[in-house]
């Protein structure tokens, strides 16, 4: 489904992306690791068309990612935002429906509601928390509505950006329990960004260790306790001994 070909980046003398090169098949959940500052939150970007690499191929489902009409293509997308990145002014339902009330994707109003209301259902909310502003939510209930809001449109890919930082372990594992499940059921391409190794767990089918701008490995991730990768190996333990440097 989305196919990165030696993939380069770089904002003046920063070269943040150095031949990234990687395959996310259909159907399947790829989550991608790294140190911070390390080029995943710019290669999504790339994906996305937000940023344009300096040479390099992206293709989504076959088609040059650059190419073609713009609304066509960010309709197959979903996104779940690192902060939630809800609208303040907006009740919750109209948060989940916003690209119903908008755009190419225009449903009529009763009926982006209704919709609105089943999404939030199913990410374990409650019908009157829909009228309720951002505002007046837990941190884990605005995640929730942030997932639901990802998934309003039935995409074909969903980008999760850090989907359980800020939240405790409890609902962190809420949150990865209703990832995987979403993503299955909808046979979803999913594609996510985090520093937590429970999340890898609970919702890789693959993962991809990305440093110093490159893919170092990537695999199934029942393979990635025994990869025999040093990079890897020190990231997932947490060792500060290792070819990757600390920042000290």
């Amino acid at each position: 489904m989305i196919q990165l070909e030696n993939v380069q980046k770089a904002f003046g003398n920063n070269r943040v992306l150095r031949g990234m090169t990687l395959e996310i098949k259909s159907g399947t959940s790829m989550v991608i690791i790294g140190g911070s500052g390390t080029g995943k939150s710019v290669a999504l970007k790339c994906i996305l068309g937000l940023i344009q690499p300096d040479s390099g191929k992206i293709l989504v489902d076959g088609k040059d990612a650059s190419t073609g009409d713009r609304d066509a293509f960010l309709a197959k997308f979903g996104m779940l935002f690192q902060g939630g990145a809800l609208f303040d002014s907006l009740p919750v339902w109209q948060n989940v429906a916003f690209r119903l009330l908008r755009g190419s994707l225009k449903r009529p109003q009763a009926e982006a509601r209704e919709i609105a209301i089943e999404k939030l259902r199913r990410v374990g909310l409650k019908a009157e928390v829909a009228d309720l502003f951002p505002a007046e939510l837990s941190g884990g209930m605005q995640k929730r509505v942030g997932l639901a809001r990802a998934i309003a449109a039935d995409p074909e890919i969903i980008f999760f950006d850090e989907p359980t930082t800020g939240l405790d372990p409890i609902m962190a594992g809420v949150i990865n329990e209703l990832i995987r499940e979403i993503v299955v059921e909808m046979g979803a391409t999913a594609m996510t960004i985090t520093h937590d190794m429970t999340s890898v767990r609970a919702i890789a089918d693959n993962i991809a260790m990305l440093h110093d701008g490159v893919i170092q490995w990537t695999g199934p991730v029942s393979k990635m306790d025994d990869s025999g990768d040093p990079y890897l190996d020190q990231f997932i333990n947490g060792r500060a001994e290792g070819p990757i440097e600390a920042v000290r």
